[in-house]
């Protein structure tokens, strides 16, 4: 018969009496993993291994039996290259899948203990980490999705915190100023990050680079800030206790020592991204008192640390408890969101929106058609937190009835970015890992340039992100160049996992909406436009024809000899080639493009006949032709654009790159 698992206050004060052992246990195995991979990073596990000790043996809320209890703490380590923290941590704490097997194969290929944190990989790892700062961002949109959860389920099924290690990196990153300027605004005081101070970085010394008093940078951005000894365990649990009962996001400054108990190259840059070596790890073993061999561990100590993991089963229960407790519409509606599923009726609202959009026809830019569709999905969706990086205005992202969330009101569902657009998209990342909330947020397609980090982070985690980008080429105008995309689309198709769609009208754009809310294996991009386009489709077809990526928009009058493939506001204007071709006796059919990435995962079948076999082919696409030649083959002609931009009003713009119904002629013509 097992013992019964320890009380919250019995595995404290075991932590207590345990620490140096518990602690050190993280050292050495960070310090083994690393030699035997004969690659990674010792030395920040080494440093914080105090901070880590105190944080999952005392404060963090969490069990290990059950990974994903929705009401757990989350724990983000944004200094990803210290990775084998995490992982030892996870070991020591009793997480099923984090064998000792799996510390001996770090960095090792298919094994769950990948050289930086990545999600899905195994239980415990909240985010995927790594380039420096991205956690800190999701960090702010895991405490904001609690926050807005708690504030619509209340404090029995949603009261966690949130917890981040950063490192000097993390906080050098332009984006660490983007997330703690908008975690202070909003007063998420449900967030912690836990800073190592080592003042040591790749190339040496930070004085090499920085002298930034990060105490006082945090507290101009209205955050509670403070230091701490990081080897001093009372002290970080006493800054830990300080941490919970402020009413203000709180940083803690944790000054440590890189690659604690290695004999000569402690506080050196030499432990930071290679194996101590053989004699600087024996070295270390005899000045931290530590006697075994490689990958073994005393068993007073892994009993600690297993008594330390047992510490949450109490609380998972008891949240268990109130769970069933609660009444069955609340437990419903909290479990439907923690699933993701989509709500009853969402289906046939979108279809209520087609049908209306094919009897009135609207000439509306597709950036308007993206709120209509959101008027129609956002009431049956109180999972939505939208928002815009200081554009709403712009990206018609916010729809009536949507009110602003804000410190006084978290369980509204739109977030003003401001200028924000890096941690917009990591913000975004942290609140779909969180779970129970969808977010979608807004820019000019342009600025996905200060987004992209995230957005490709989004697409490696496989998390429903929805990014809406408006003013999507030239034909935004007067603007001009450094505010027209010629690049950005075929930027953000080379990026696996992401789909990205550009939609023609608003039956498409109503049609992209739903594509990309039922995606929860990845993130969309809704590329949208500034000038209002004509509608397309002109009856109701109840089936989703964008969901395959492409189709035969008009068919030719008799023999196609030419196939005009456009997406978004370019379709226009393949209609108006496909009229002039038609005039002149040449059949033309013209094909929509709205996702060039589901298009191509669809069977050779439905793409050839999508495509078709006519003689000429020409795209139109107010964008640069990379990424189209898979479509046109060696013959095919494009309409688009080789440079950059210029600022006018559009139509002059769209003649003057020639960007029209002529060019596009001419090119079909050419290959007959």
């Amino acid at each position: 018969m097992s013992a019964p698992n320890p009380t919250p206050a019995q595995a404290q004060a075991q932590a207590e009496a345990m620490h140096k052992p518990m602690a050190d246990a993280i050292r050495v195995l960070a310090m083994d993993a690393v030699e035997q991979a004969k690659s990674g990073h010792p030395g920040m596990p080494m440093g914080m291994a105090d901070v880590a000790t105190v944080l999952f043996g005392q404060f963090l809320k969490y069990d290990p039996a059950w990974p994903d209890w929705p009401d757990r703490d989350r724990f983000v380590l944004s200094a990803g290259h210290g990775s084998m923290l995490l992982y030892a941590v996870l070991h020591l704490t009793g997480y099923a899948d984090m064998t000792m097997d799996q510390l001996r194969r770090f960095r090792q290929l298919g094994s769950r203990t990948a050289g930086h944190p990545e999600h899905g990989l195994t239980s415990g790892v909240e985010t995927t980490t790594g380039p420096l700062g991205q956690g800190l961002g999701n960090g702010v949109g895991m405490a904001l999705a609690e926050r807005a959860l708690a504030a619509r389920f209340g404090a029995d099924l949603v009261d966690h915190r949130t917890y981040v290690v950063a490192g000097d990196g993390c906080l050098m990153e332009g984006l660490s100023q983007e997330a703690i300027s908008l975690a202070g605004h909003l007063r998420l005081a449900r967030l912690i990050v836990l800073f190592d101070d080592n003042r040591i970085s790749i190339d040496g010394p930070t004085a090499l680079t920085t002298g930034d008093d990060q105490v006082k940078r945090f507290e101009a951005s209205g955050w509670r800030a403070e230091r701490v000894d990081g080897h001093d365990p009372k002290a970080i649990a006493a800054a830990l206790a300080r941490a919970q009962d402020s009413d203000r996001p709180s940083l803690i400054a944790c000054r440590t020592v890189i690659g604690f108990g290695a004999p000569t190259k402690a506080g050196s840059e030499k432990s930071h991204g290679a194996p101590l070596g053989k004699d600087e790890i024996a070295g270390a073993r005899a000045k931290l008192g530590w006697n075994l061999p490689p990958f073994e561990l005393p068993a007073a100590t892994v009993a600690a640390w297993r008594a330390a993991g047992a510490r949450g089963a109490s609380a998972s229960a008891a949240w268990k408890a109130r769970h069933a407790r609660a009444d069955a519409a609340t437990r419903a509606e909290f479990d439907r969101r923690l699933r993701g599923d989509a709500p009853a009726g969402l289906d046939a609202a979108i279809a209520r929106h087609k049908e209306q959009l094919a009897k009135t026809a609207p000439k509306v830019a597709t950036r308007k058609a993206s709120e209509l569709a959101l008027e129609a999905i956002q009431p049956l969706m109180p999972e939505l937190i939208g928002g815009s990086a200081d554009l709403t205005g712009s990206n018609n992202t916010k729809v009536k009835g949507m009110a602003v969330l804000s410190r006084d009101s978290y369980g509204a569902g739109y977030v003003h970015y401001g200028v924000r657009e890096h941690a917009m998209a990591a913000a975004m990342n942290g609140m779909a890992l969180h779970g129970g909330v969808v977010p979608y947020g807004g820019t000019f397609l342009v600025f996905t340039d200060y987004c992209r980090p995230s957005i490709r982070l989004a697409a490696l985690m496989k998390q429903r992100v929805v990014y809406v980008m408006t003013h999507d080429s030239i034909g935004l105008g007067e603007d001009g160049p450094t505010h027209q995309p010629v690049e950005h689309l075929a930027a953000l198709r080379a990026i696996p996992n992401l789909a990205v769609f550009r939609p023609c009208d608003a039956i498409e754009t109503a049609e992209c909406w739903a594509l990309a809310l039922a995606r929860r294996g990845g993130p969309s991009v809704l590329v949208l436009t500034r000038q209002d386009v004509p509608a397309a489709r002109l009856s109701h077809v109840a089936d989703n024809l964008s969901a395959r990526g492409g189709y035969e928009l008009a068919p030719a009058k008799g023999a196609a000899r030419a196939t005009l493939l456009a997406t978004g506001s370019e379709i226009a204007i393949a209609l108006e080639a496909q009229a002039a071709l038609q005039a002149e006796g040449i059949g033309a059919r013209v094909v929509s493009l709205p996702s060039l990435e589901l298009f191509a995962a669809q069977d050779q079948a439905y793409r050839r006949q999508v495509l078709g076999e006519a003689p000429a082919r020409v795209a139109v696409e107010a964008g640069i032709r990379l990424g189209w030649d898979g479509l046109l083959g060696a013959r095919g002609g494009f309409v688009g654009m080789s440079g950059f931009g210029a600022s006018a009003p559009y139509p002059e713009l769209y003649r003057h790159f020639g960007i029209a119904a002529a060019a596009v002629v001419e090119a079909a013509k050419a290959q007959l």
